[in-house]
């Protein structure tokens, strides 16, 4: 026998399963579809658990935004362009579910080589050493060039890359995001911070108009959330610079009279990250809204959340 007590289990108050509490019930269980070619069927099989029930919430969250005509933004890092996902958000803003885009300087960058050049995202482990990387004259021309633009209309630096690159629309090798989204009338912000992109080393590049013009789109992003009650932001693969960007907008846009009642948040990224917890999913959604965090990769995400979309959409309009 031991020299220790032990516990007697003899006296544990025991109660029956039938009156305990559960988190998970055979209605929430997945259903593997039958068919693999319908989409619907594997929708409706997933789980009613944890982030494939979160899924669906933000999917009937940007559906009920835009049918009462609240905002839904959409802010994206350079990733999400550079895994092939440009096609799918010029998609989003066709189908009016995007009201505005806000991305960074690198975003632009890959978007607009894209466009014109047909391919983007160097082999910096090559170029660096060789003291070639970032050093492509056309791109920071152009970048140079839409700053120019932006300072001289007094227009954001989104608006004016996006005019710069419908006026070369016969050069594009495949649809740019920001020069679609110009053509369909959905403001495109960039939000840069300086001596973070490859076309800031470059003689072209200003400081002034490039920092005048991004001040604009940020200015631009503020007043677009004036109408923040029931809306729905989503960052998808910026750790930093945007989801600070949208925190301050936010806080101009509740300074002069908005409510974050209702808003819905969302980040998508690979990994938990201290801002977009904070500054996007925990902090903003005020009295009735919720906040999301999805892990994984964005190319299979987000299409994921896109075909949800068309599914639900479509199911609306028949019931």
């Amino acid at each position: 026998m031991s020299r220790y007590p032990e516990a007697d289990l003899s006296r544990l108050q025991r109660t029956s399963i039938a009156a305990r509490s559960a988190k998970v019930e055979a209605a929430m269980l997945g259903r593997p579809a039958q068919d693999p070619g319908s989409f619907a069927e594997f929708w409706d099989g997933l789980p009613q658990i944890l982030a494939a029930q979160e899924l669906r919430h933000l999917v009937a969250a940007i559906l009920a935004a835009r049918e009462r005509g609240r905002p839904v933004v959409w802010m994206f890092g350079a990733h999400v362009v550079k895994v092939g996902l440009g096609p799918l958000l010029i998609r989003l803003c066709r189908e009016g579910w995007a009201t505005l885009m806000a991305v960074h300087g690198a975003f632009a960058i890959h978007d607009a080589e894209l466009a014109l050049w047909g391919a983007t995202s160097e082999d910096v482990a090559t170029e660096l050493p060789a003291g070639r990387f970032g050093t492509a004259r056309e791109t920071a021309e152009l970048l140079a060039a839409a700053a120019r633009e932006a300072s001289r209309q007094q227009e954001g630096l989104g608006e004016a890359l996006g005019r710069l690159l419908v006026a070369r629309h016969e050069e594009w090798r495949v649809e740019s995001v920001i020069g679609m989204a110009y053509s369909l009338g959905v403001p495109a912000t960039i939000h840069v911070a300086i001596g973070t992109d490859i076309v800031h080393q470059h003689p072209e590049f200003s400081g002034a108009e490039t920092g005048e013009a991004s001040a604009r789109d940020f200015r631009i992003l503020a007043a677009h959330l004036a109408d923040l009650e029931g809306a729905v932001v989503i960052n998808v693969g910026s750790a930093v610079v945007l989801p600070e960007v949208f925190l301050k907008a936010c806080a101009v846009a509740l300074n002069l009279g908005a409510s974050n009642s209702g808003l819905h948040t969302a980040t998508f990224d690979f990994a938990r990250q201290y801002r977009p917890t904070q500054n996007i999913v925990q902090r903003p959604p005020g009295a009735g809204g919720r906040g999301f965090y999805f892990l994984g990769h964005h190319e299979i995400l987000l299409p994921l959340l896109f075909q949800g979309l068309l599914l639900e959409r479509g199911r609306a309009a028949e019931g």
